[in-house]
């Protein structure tokens, strides 16, 4: 039996104009030839890949990348057909579904190069892949002397098509990084190798957010924005360099007020004990919606322009604000938990600095008990 009803009053707001401003951002950094891939992987960070998707799309963007099959497929599911790379390659068993959703995988060794060639010339095609080269980051793709050894083999291989070539900068956030220029070399070196090898792929890629805004890589054809367009800086340095908007705002409602007296315990381990008569706000939202536990006692809330502290543990579905200094509180009004309101601001740069984690796994781990709702344009 279908019945309607009101969700959870917890939800984020995404807004779509931040998103395009933020890709306006990383472009600034573009030259003539480039073009951006952007990273829709992980669910778009957490603010919903499909809708994302088809906002970069409305904006001119015809190239993406995910993570995995699945992520792809959501996308084809849901109409976007244009150039689609999974980074995290093609895993056994997986050939026949990137030629029927015309996917390119990353290349990332010589046993899923031949699987793949060999199932493409079963199937009488080609699958255009990316071939990643490992220059530095020490975690999958071609090192480049495997691919020296592997090199004559790849170019009998009929049943593959070698669009790109690729690699990942692993502290391109460090803007004096001698590891960065040893990668940009080490990455250079093998696509002049494989340019005397006869293949010449048409697109080259290996600068992230960081990477693309504090490093000139001129024959790259593409960027790959990911966290940049989501708001959050690729590093410390980058506060100067960027005029990022965030997209994210995590908002959840007053389920219930009371007024505890001084010397009440809040929440699990009675940690926390008023030192007035308090006026307790209860909020439907915890820790299994990506509410960091390690908030208790410490996190923030914005309510009617002012900053308000969350007092005890945060529960797996509740967390708790004083707002004794908000007397015009009630029940039904939204604390804004991340992002803009009212002139105040916590970001997801803030989350990341006092979690000791990174703004990339704060909005990652925003869950999908938290609707989405979309704002400023279609989805």
């Amino acid at each position: 039996m279908a019945v309607e009803f009101p969700p959870r009053p917890t939800w984020a707001d995404i807004d779509l104009n931040a998103l395009l401003h933020n890709l306006r951002q990383a472009q600034r950094f573009f030259q003539p030839h480039q073009r951006a891939l952007t990273v829709v992987k992980a669910d778009a960070y957490g603010h919903g890949a499909v809708p994302v998707a088809r906002c970069f799309q409305r904006a001119g963007v015809c190239d993406f990348a995910v993570a995995t099959l699945e992520e792809a497929i959501e996308l084809r599911d849901a109409g976007i057909d244009d150039a689609l790379l999974v980074l995290g390659g093609c895993h056994p068993g997986q050939e026949k579904a990137f030629m029927a959703y015309n996917l390119m995988p990353a290349l990332l060794d010589p046993q899923m190069a031949l699987r793949l060639s060999a199932a493409a010339e079963q199937q009488g095609c080609r699958i255009p892949a990316h071939l990643k080269i490992d220059s530095g980051m020490g975690r999958v793709g071609f090192l480049p002397n495997l691919l020296r050894d592997f090199l004559p083999q790849l170019q009998q291989l009929k049943g593959l098509e070698i669009v790109g070539l690729m690699s990942h900068l692993a502290c391109a956030d460090e803007l004096d990084s001698g590891v960065t220029l040893q990668q940009l070399e080490r990455f250079r070196s093998v696509r002049q190798m494989l340019r005397d090898g006869g293949i010449v792929p048409r697109d080259i890629h290996i600068s992230n957010s960081a990477g693309l805004s504090g490093w000139d890589v001129p024959e790259a054809t593409l960027m790959r924005p990911g966290i940049m367009l989501y708001g959050g800086l690729p590093g410390p340095d980058f506060d100067d360099k960027l005029e990022l908007r965030p997209v994210m705002h995590l908002r959840s409602c007053i389920s219930q007020l009371r007024t505890l007296p001084k010397g009440s315990g809040v929440s699990y381990g009675h940690n926390f004990y008023t030192e007035r008569d308090t006026r307790v706000a209860v909020l439907p939202i915890g820790y299994a919606d990506g509410y960091n536990r390690l908030w208790s006692n410490r996190g923030q809330g914005i309510l009617h322009g002012q900053k308000i502290p969350l007092i005890g543990r945060v529960c797996m579905d509740w967390i708790m604000f004083d707002v004794t200094d908000v007397p015009q509180a009630k029940v039904g009004d939204s604390i804004t938990l991340l992002g803009f309101s009212e002139g105040l601001s916590i970001l997801g740069d803030f989350w990341a600095e006092q979690l000791d984690t990174i703004s990339y796994e704060v909005f990652c781990r925003i869950g999908s008990r938290v609707p989405r709702r979309y704002l400023g344009g279609p989805v």
